[in-house]
């Protein structure tokens, strides 16, 4: 058996900026302040300690109902955001071959691991017609330190199925070093992907367990995934 959690920024599919142009909206509807994201490193991190970061600089408190009124619109905003046609907007190489590969197998399992939080993960999804292949997932509402997020991811799967994967048998497959980080302290294996902001030289640096330039290679990708 294997657990695959994908990450979904920069290892499933590019918004073409969708979600930073209705953060960045979003916190200007709610405290009048533009661009109050511009400078905050986005890369890898969950939604909440993005916004955290963002009411921090500018002095303003913070508690589960602001960030909850926060969402609110910025997914209202990011259903606007997602159709739009935009340079950078695409499916990451060879993920549709590989989850229709993978989709249906009785051995393997398909979740999420993401900052992003559930609501704005599965828009993205949905508009690249990728939501359907993940039933389940670990997500910034669950907790806004990515390091604690698999057992999210682990539970929801045992729930769903019955099934308790052994650590060796869940596979985090992302695109920065906070993927390859977040499986360490869980035993799990570390799948990088080197096929959009950080390079495969960097990546190499946290020596993830797999490291890939990209997933174009379906034959290559199962070879480790399937």
């Amino acid at each position: 058996m294997k657990l695959l959690l994908f990450d979904i920024d920069g290892t499933l599919v590019l918004s073409g900026g969708a979600g930073l142009r209705a953060m960045t909206r979003a916190f200007a509807d709610l405290y009048a302040i533009p661009d109050a994201l511009a400078g905050i490193s986005l890369s890898g991190r969950t939604d909440s300690s993005i916004l955290r970061d963002a009411l921090d600089r500018f002095g303003l408190p913070h508690s589960p109902e602001i960030e909850e009124a926060y969402k609110r619109r910025y997914f209202e905003l990011l259903e606007e955001e997602m159709p739009l046609p935009v340079e950078g907007k695409r499916l990451m190489p060879g993920i549709p071959a590989l989850l229709e590969a993978l989709n249906g197998r009785p051995d393997v399992h398909l979740g999420l691991l993401t900052g992003n939080w559930r609501t704005s993960g599965y828009l993205k999804l949905a508009d690249f017609g990728l939501d359907r292949y993940f039933r389940f997932g670990a997500f910034a509402d669950d907790s806004g330190v990515r390091d604690q997020l698999l057992p999210f991811a682990v539970t929801r799967f045992r729930d769903l199925s019955g099934l308790t994967p052994r650590p060796e048998e869940v596979y985090v497959i992302g695109d920065t070093p906070y993927d390859i980080q977040c499986a360490r302290p869980h035993g799990a294996i570390a799948v990088a992907v080197a096929a959009a902001s950080h390079p495969a030289s960097h990546l190499a640096a946290w020596n993830p367990d797999y490291l890939f330039e990209n997933l174009e290679d379906t034959d290559a990708a199962l070879n480790v995934l399937g």
